[in-house]
């Protein structure tokens, strides 16, 4: 009997197809995407980690120095043997600076849970007005309803935090980097000029409140107006006297920082633009576009003291500057004076005072004192009240 023929086991494989190359680099970018996205969210946790820890660390520390010796030499003893036994162990990073950055840290922020927040700045929505206060030293005493520490600040975000005095400053400055996505240095430079005191001179309490709770907002014109505007990264010597020529080429040198000045949204249009009737040509110092308000912004530099001339030219500025180059779907201009002396009684009976679109704010080339700085807030806030008192009578 014949033995059937069995059938082959051996399978026919299909020619192997060239690898086509990538298409135009597309895979490729997708794959370094992922893999950036990866890295990114590991050195995310790892910033988050070591923020934790560090609390943790600054509460051992001042719990071990309240149970201590109440001698000065005691607290630089301990912090001093604790450094060098943890830098044998885990090498730099633990010198007796930052052992009191970790206390500091602790301290300012005691009151938070040591975990990191999934949620954003929104839990602060009940806090009870009358905890603001309208000046520098103003604290909400109800601010830290906010709970744990953001995924999106690092530890350098937070040592720079912990170094501001002031709950309420500390809060809004806190929020505004989270939401803004601040670097260090530039959260660092937002402190140092002061800028939740001079927005604070410009608000009621219930604006102060609703900037420390959510950050700063620009819905209005008037939002985004600061008073003074601080010019210091300009480096400019005490006793050089500048023209407003100088001025202007300085700011366009230094256009990063002075973009971070202007606040959010601002992005530079042109320098000394042209604009023209029938017979006559204008320059515009400086122009901005505002993303966020959706209109130009005309800046006028001015060296001297503001006068009714100033004022009438930026109004003739922004009537022309709307004709000529405001395109469909813009907002009406927004004039901006920035002078080295800001006139009150010009500001009062000229245009800018009902004006929604004309402002005039004093600049300043060097920071000032916080003694000086509370004297300003003093001032502006007694000039309010008397206004208010004014138009109570009437």
């Amino acid at each position: 009997m014949a033995k059937r023929k069995q059938p082959s086991t051996t399978a026919t494989l299909p020619a192997e197809r060239p690898i086509a190359p990538l298409a135009e680099g597309d895979l490729m970018a997708r794959v370094v995407a992922i893999l950036d996205q990866a890295r990114a969210n590991v050195v995310r946790a790892v910033n988050s980690n070591m923020v934790i820890a560090y609390w943790l660390i600054g509460r051992e520390i001042v719990q071990a120095l309240q149970g201590g010796e109440d001698r000065a030499d005691y607290g630089s003893r301990l912090l001093a043997e604790l450094s060098e036994s943890l830098k044998q162990r885990y090498g730099r990073g633990f010198s007796v600076t930052n052992l009191k950055y970790f206390r500091l840290f602790f301290q300012a922020y005691a009151l938070r849970t040591p975990e990191i927040r999934h949620n954003a700045c929104d839990e602060l929505d009940d806090i009870d007005q009358a905890a603001v206060l309208a000046d520098l030293s103003t604290s909400l005493d109800e601010a830290e309803k906010l709970k744990g520490f953001s995924p999106n600040l690092s530890w350098s975000h937070y040592r720079s935090l912990s170094m501001v005095e002031h709950r309420a400053e500390r809060l809004f400055y806190e929020i505004e980097a989270e939401r803004c996505n601040w670097s260090q240095p530039v959260l660092e430079r937002q402190i140092h000029s002061h800028l939740f005191a001079r927005l604070l001179k410009s608000r009621d309490k219930s604006g102060v409140l609703k900037l420390a709770s959510e950050g700063q907002t620009v819905e209005r014109p008037i939002d985004m107006i600061k008073h003074p505007y601080v010019l210091d990264f300009l480096e400019i010597p005490e006793a050089h006297r500048l023209h407003e020529s100088e001025l202007e080429a300085a700011l366009l040198e230094k256009l990063q920082p002075f973009l971070l000045e202007l606040g959010k949204g601002f992005a530079f249009v042109a320098r000394q633009q042209r604009i023209s009737t029938e017979s006559q040509h204008f320059y515009i110092d400086l122009v901005f576009y505002n993303y966020l308000l959706k209109c130009f912004v005309l800046i006028d530099l001015k060296m001297g003291k503001l006068t009714h001339q100033d004022v009438g030219q930026m109004d003739m500025y922004v009537r022309m500057y709307d004709d000529l180059k405001r395109a469909e779907g813009d907002n009406p201009s927004v004039g901006l004076i920035l002078c080295a002396e800001r006139d009150e009684v010009v500001a009062r009976y000229s245009v800018l005072h009902e004006s929604q679109q004309l402002f005039a704010s004093k600049y300043m080339l060097y920071l000032p004192t916080e003694a000086e700085l509370r004297a300003e807030i003093a001032r502006e806030q007694t000039v309010i009240e008397a206004a208010r008192r004014l138009e109570n009578q009437e």
